[in-house]
């Protein structure tokens, strides 16, 4: 079923491209519902090259039409792009991705009467695999919701968290794929070690995370519980695990996320 609902995406940069790869694929959007606006001419002939949608420069334009405004510009700019788009936006709602942007934030930026979520998205919405958290603003309504989940299930999952825990979420699925990426070079390099070609070693890797994850995923069980499936008495998985112990990779995983949401909390200050 296609919504309804005319949609201005503010910056079209990676996460606004995927978003719109995404709805285009799931088909969940009519073309002719959406708005995407860039300072950049040649990513504007990007976008309407390859999505067939409506483009343009002049946000506050873009919002005037649109019932609901994505906003996906860098965070050094939000503040102009919101002030610029304010007179318009009383009544309408306002989804932000900008990265450390408190719905607080925002707030002070717009008319009262405007409702805010705030959504933290991953990058492997570029593949239709994200993680995307919701954090609700006053006066979102059910509504409001359910077109945010929408949009954002067109990528991948989400949820709805309050929004004392979104840096958090920032330090563990935000940033959490680069952390993969180096799970999965190390595991590939110790292939490499021991002689496996490069080529074979990053493939028998990378799908050697991605069906864990989906292992656990679909069956819901602890990671715990999956592991000692595969780690037999004395066996092989055994002596690599004790090593990963000896290595410290829990607690360095573990610091690592507390030392990105640390991060995210002092770049919201």
């Amino acid at each position: 079923m296609r919504q309804l609902k005319k949609i201005a995406i503010i910056g079209a940069g990676q996460m606004a491209e995927a978003l719109l790869a995404g709805l285009q694929a799931s088909q969940v959007i009519d073309p002719s519902s959406l708005f995407a606006t860039d300072t950049s001419a040649e990513r504007r002939d990007l976008v309407k090259r390859r999505f067939g949608i409506r483009v343009g420069s002049d946000n506050r334009e873009a919002a005037s039409w649109a019932d609901v405004s994505l906003l996906a510009v860098k965070p050094q700019s939000l503040e102009t792009v919101l002030r610029e788009m304010a007179p318009v936006l009383a009544g309408r709602l306002v989804i932000s991705i900008a990265a450390g942007a408190s719905i607080g934030l925002l707030a002070r930026l717009v008319p009262s009467a405007t409702r805010m979520i705030r959504v933290m998205p991953n990058a492997p919405a570029l593949v239709r695999e994200g993680m995307s958290a919701l954090a609700l603003g006053p006066g979102v309504t059910e509504e409001d919701v359910q077109f945010a989940r929408t949009l954002f299930e067109a990528v991948g999952r989400v949820l709805v968290v309050e929004e004392r825990l979104m840096d958090v979420v920032t330090g563990l699925s935000g940033s959490g794929p680069a952390y993969v990426y180096m799970v999965i070079e190390a595991m590939a390099d110790g292939g490499v070690k021991m002689g496996l070609p490069r080529a074979v070693a990053e493939l028998l890797a990378a799908q050697t995370v991605l069906g864990a994850a989906r292992m656990l995923l679909e069956t819901g069980e602890h990671p715990a519980r999956l592991k000692d499936r595969v780690a037999s008495p004395g066996g092989t998985t055994m002596a690599g695990l004790h090593q990963l112990e000896q290595g410290g990779l829990r607690a360095t995983l573990m610091a690592a996320v507390e030392a990105a949401t640390k991060k995210s909390e002092d770049l919201g200050r």
